[in-house]
């Protein structure tokens, strides 16, 4: 990034109060000389010297540039709370009810927990037991999870999970803005693209739903701003805050670690084009060096997963995922759903279309004045490669077919696992790269655009500021409309806890097995079993207890083939699936019950002919009712003598 910006004021910015002459002489900013009490000048009254007031003290702090950079996150802090209400409300005991957020909640507990052992927290039995699963590819949140430690071990993984993603968009506005500021020479320019970016409808989201995938965007502006000081001023000092910040991204999700790659090699790539580039080539392989160094332990447990097998998705389902998480033109460029709340559904361009992974659109307001800062700053070689590199999210975020409207354009197709895929698509050649297969929802990809977007934006109500500052206000207005996000009515929320079912889970201290019906492992392209309650694992940081549900970002092949070799399990998902258990099954799934250590199995309130053909399957393993609350059964071992189901041979 260049340093100069447009509408760049020839005169010093308002505000400031004093300049420094050639001769060093501190000049008032109307031009008038404050001399120094040592000159044998009186100072100016309230500025200086013995009779300084504390008005005037707390003015100088307040001036301060710590406090200043202060009152500006806070204030970033406070808006993302105002645009992602209700959210701050779960700080007292509630949780999106989804089973990403029990996932988090679960990661967050185990982190600490292996810390605090000394444990290596990317292989667990504590969720998909009794084989366990290895977490290389999981969405565990190492950094993070070790960061909030102090939170988790005082007021739970609830809290530790609540806490950051309520602060995620102010935090997000932060670090553009820093950004921001090494291009545009206006705060007001670099507030604005810190508030387009971090407020935007797209990011609050995943700050409401997809934390893993939030906290990694964080590391976006964050490599930048790293990668454009590394680029200006050469040294070891700046490669290694550059190669712990992509590190850190490793270390926090690794899908958007590779969005943080190609950002920061963009970023350095027209440095090290330029001659002589040794000076430039060696910080840069400083902070590879740094990189690895960082996110080795990540590293080291992805390449064991791979290892063992469990790296691999199911080929046709990857390649269906590939096509159904792509997002449709011109859906991208729409007008964000928040204007429904303030009674403006009936606009045309409103975006309508699915909100299962994130809202894919950059807003009307924010694609605007993308335009017009690329407008005002077409002199600046940095625009031109910011508008190409949003146009270029833009084309991958289509995915590997063209949507328009309702309609599919499958240009120059081939077939790749049975699906029909374009072969000129960018997104076909993306996830034909190495390692980057299983980069499987494109619309993600837009979340990378979003930096190029918030800084051309900022541009424009830069200019905007030294030309037509009014205008500013309605641009604020327009961008309110369309920013946070309040949250889907149809998720809801659950519970923290739930004391009445847990405690006597927590009192037995024998590690026994704890079984969730319905049962199954989920998550990414592969499942076993069935959807269960997303509150299973959220419970389980409570009681200790190893959990036989899990969920996982890509479930392991190696866990699967472990898990369904296990009689009690296999007919329990066959139940599930409305298929029926012979004599000699049954038996075999008691004596395994038996030897898997089964204590508890909760019946969660499902209803219907599968959850009483589930209930038959468990009292003919052996399991009877040992209580009920909140609407859940928990099943415990039959007392007495063993006796399995007795079958013909």
């Amino acid at each position: 990034m260049d340093q100069a910006g447009p509408g760049r004021p020839s005169r010093p910015a308002s505000g400031t109060a004093q300049t420094l002459d050639n001769d060093g002489t501190a000049t008032a900013a109307d031009g008038q000389t404050a001399a120094t009490p040592e000159g044998g000048q009186t100072a100016a009254p309230g500025v200086d010297g013995p009779g300084r007031t504390a008005f005037s003290r707390i003015r100088a702090t307040a001036r301060h540039p710590v406090a200043i950079q202060l009152a500006v996150l806070a204030g970033f802090i406070a808006a993302g709370i105002a645009v992602s209400w209700p959210r701050v409300t779960y700080l007292a005991g509630r949780l999106p009810a989804t089973r990403d957020a029990g996932s988090y909640v679960w990661g967050f507990w185990w982190i600490a927990h292996q810390v605090e052992h000394l444990g290596n927290p990317w292989f667990t039995r504590s969720i998909d037991a009794p084989a366990g699963a290895q977490l290389g590819l999981h969405a565990l949140l190492p950094l993070p999870g070790v960061l909030m430690m102090p939170v988790t071990i005082a007021f739970g993984p609830s809290a530790s999970y609540n806490l950051l993603s309520i602060a995620m968009p102010g935090l997000f506005c932060y670090a553009m803005y820093r950004v921001a500021r090494l291009w545009l020479p206006s705060p007001a320019g670099a507030i604005a693209a810190g508030a387009f970016f971090g407020l935007s409808s797209m990011l609050t989201w995943r700050s409401f739903y997809h934390l893993n995938l939030a906290a990694g965007v964080l590391f976006l502006p964050l490599a930048l701003a790293a990668a454009v000081r590394l680029t200006r001023r050469p040294g070891w000092r700046r490669a290694v805050i550059l190669g712990m910040a992509v590190g850190g991204a490793i270390l926090t999700d690794q899908e958007t670690a590779v969005l943080v790659i190609i950002l920061t090699c963009l970023a350095l790539l027209p440095s090290l084009l330029r001659r002589p580039i040794t000076p430039r080539l060696w910080p840069a392989a400083l902070a590879a060096g740094i990189t690895l160094l960082v996110a080795s332990p990540q590293l080291v447990a992805i390449i064991q997963q791979a290892r063992a097998g469990g790296a691999a998705s199911p080929p046709h389902a990857l390649a269906v995922s590939y096509l159904g998480n792509s997002v449709t033109f011109p859906r991208m460029f729409q007008i964000s759903p928040m204007v429904k709340h303030f009674g403006l559904s009936g606009l045309g361009f409103v975006y309508h279309g699915p909100k299962g992974d994130g809202i894919p659109t950059f807003g009307l307001v924010l694609s605007v004045l993308a335009v017009a800062g690329l407008i005002v700053s077409w002199h600046r070689r940095s625009a031109w490669l910011l508008a190409l590199l949003w146009l270029g999210c833009a084309a991958l975020a289509l995915g590997p077919a063209l949507r328009v409207g309702s309609h599919i354009y499958v240009p120059d197709a081939e077939t790749l696992n049975r699906v029909r895929l374009s072969a000129v698509m960018p997104y076909t050649w993306f996830v034909h790269l190495p390692g980057l297969s299983g980069f499987r929802e494109a619309s993600r990809i837009m979340m990378l655009g979003m930096v190029p977007a918030a800084l051309l934006a900022g541009a424009a109500v830069n200019w905007l500021r030294y030309h037509a500052a009014p205008v500013i206000i309605m641009v604020l207005a327009l961008g309110i409309l369309e920013s946070g996000w309040s949250g889907n009515p149809r998720i809801g929320s659950m519970p923290t806890a739930r004391p009445a079912v847990d405690r006597p889970i927590a009192a037995d201290h024998s590690g026994s097995l704890v079984v969730d019906v319905p049962y199954g492992l989920r998550g990414g392209t592969d499942a076993y079993g069935s959807q269960y309650d997303p509150q299973a694992q959220v419970l389980a940081t409570a009681d200790g207890h190893p959990r036989a549900v899990g969920f996982l970002s890509r479930v392991p092949a190696p866990t699967v083939a472990a898990i369904s070799k296990h009689p009690f399990f296999a007919r329990l998902v066959a139940i599930q699936h409305g298929k029926q258990n012979n004599p000699a099954q049954l038996a075999a799934a008691w004596q395994d019950a038996r030897h898997l250590h089964i204590g508890w199995v909760l019946v969660w309130r499902w209803g219907g002919a599968r959850e009483r053909a589930c209930i038959r399957y468990l009292h003919k393993t052996g399991f009877r009712l040992g209580y009920q609350a909140d609407k859940v059964k928990v099943y415990r071992p039959a007392p007495g003598p063993p006796s399995p189901p007795r079958h013909r041979r």
